[in-house]
């Protein structure tokens, strides 16, 4: 294991990111020590400048009260707009196509609306078997909302027996079986259980042949692998911001609508005050105009506080890169995959469940283990490692790469060597 060591030490010396660990706050035990924190794809850590950012605004609020909705230099009335760019970078969309609102499952829904429009033959959404539960019941209800039967419309693909990831191959072939009578295809960027990033691209173009809408969750993808949504004509994605991005537990999503609905008058929506033209407004008439691009599908007026800690956290990303992210997270995710294998070489306690390819999997390993998962969760806990436990038997263990680093996987590695002898 020394040999282990000192890779881990070389790969730190050698990090491009190796500065923005510092732009965190890491988590301490009661002794002070850091612990090693594993589980930003459940919620990332706070960086130093949210505190900051918030309480610029709490500052203009308490100075200059309702005027700050229209004072330099951050209006609240645009403030959504500030982040924009940021966002558009890290999905690839155009500024107008992205919006920050809301949380995920509210806008969801609000674009399923538009894009989930079943008739008597088109009717059938496809989603992955074992979605998460929040998108599962969001797409049960707007099947029921339509006056169809789940069982009936609701179509999950399923990984093949003893398999724990969907083959690309069979992916297709359900979207083609169901070329007749498919409406919607939901998936995530990055399943949240096994950690399998899928081929958005090609999914989105066998879809789009069957004659089906495609949507996507991105919330495991968004800050984690670069996507370019515009160019694969997606039709809509949403996510969170509280993982990858680190905004802040719970904090506000996102939304991104493709261009070509950008000025679409007659597609259906759930309408708010704040997606109506910004010229007027403030006019107060009735007769909903939509605003161009995703912001027409805005309800109300952004969260400034929520939204301030995301600014901070968006500009920390947008420094760091996200093309250096992925590169240090493949490198980072691959060594800690090294480290599981010289643990246990032929697999006798623990199972990789996320796809061996780096290419189809972001910054997490899903660890199946044959006996004791539990407990072994509870060991690593009181050892001050912060994991994540999904029953039946799996530790998703997520190193991030703009504050994780090659010798707390080594320590982790250790720690778990020492917890299964």
């Amino acid at each position: 294991m020394e040999e282990i060591h000192k890779q881990a030490l070389t790969h730190d010396q050698n990090d491009p990111l190796r500065e923005f660990r510092d732009r965190f706050h890491i988590p301490h035990d009661h002794q002070g020590n850091e612990k090693i924190y594993f589980c930003g794809n459940s919620l990332g850590l706070q960086p130093k400048t949210v505190s900051g950012a918030i309480d610029n605004e709490l500052e203009a609020w308490r100075t200059l009260g309702v005027d700050g909705h229209f004072t330099e230099p951050n209006p609240w009335w645009t403030y959504h707009k500030r982040l924009k760019k940021p966002l558009a970078h890290l999905i690839g969309a155009q500024e107008d196509e992205v919006v920050a609102m809301n949380n995920l499952t509210t806008n969801l829904h609000l674009l399923m609306a538009s894009f989930y429009r079943p008739t008597a033959h088109r009717y059938r959404i496809m989603i992955e078997g074992g979605a998460f539960p929040s998108d599962h019941y969001a797409v049960e209800s707007q099947i029921r909302w339509h006056g169809f039967n789940p069982q009936d419309a609701l179509i999950e693909l399923r990984p093949r027996p003893e398999e724990e990831t969907l083959r690309m191959e069979d992916i297709i072939d359900a979207i083609e079986q169901q070329q007749d009578s498919l409406a919607l295809l939901l998936l995530p960027g990055i399943q949240y259980y096994t950690g399998q990033f899928f081929n958005l691209k090609t999914i989105t173009e066998v879809a789009h042949g069957a004659g089906a809408k495609v949507g996507y969750d991105l919330a495991h993808a968004i800050g984690n692998v670069p996507m370019q949504l515009h160019d694969w004509n997606v039709d809509f994605a949403v996510w969170c911001s509280y993982k990858y991005l680190n905004s802040g537990p719970g904090n506000t999503g996102g939304a991104f609508v493709h261009e070509r609905y950008a000025n679409d008058l007659e597609i259906p929506r759930l309408a708010g005050w704040w997606g109506h033209q910004e010229e007027d407004r403030f006019q107060m008439k009735p007769g909903f105009k939509p605003m161009y691009g995703a912001d027409g599908w805005q309800l109300s007026n952004a969260n400034i506080l929520p939204l301030a800690a995301q600014r901070a956290s968006l500009q920390i990303v947008a420094e760091a890169g996200i093309n250096q992210i992925r590169e240090k997270s493949l490198q980072l995710t691959g060594f800690l995959e090294e480290c599981i294998q010289s643990i246990d070489p032929e697999q006798k306690y623990i199972t990789v469940i996320t796809p061996r390819n780096p290419a189809e999997r972001g910054a997490q390993l899903s660890l199946v283990f044959t006996d004791r998962g539990k407990e072994v969760f509870e060991k690593l806990t009181q050892s001050g490692i912060i994991v994540d436990w999904r029953e039946p038997s799996v530790i998703r263990v997520a190193p991030a790469p703009l504050y994780n680093t090659f010798t707390e996987v080594y320590r982790f590695s250790e720690i778990l060597r020492e917890t299964l002898s």
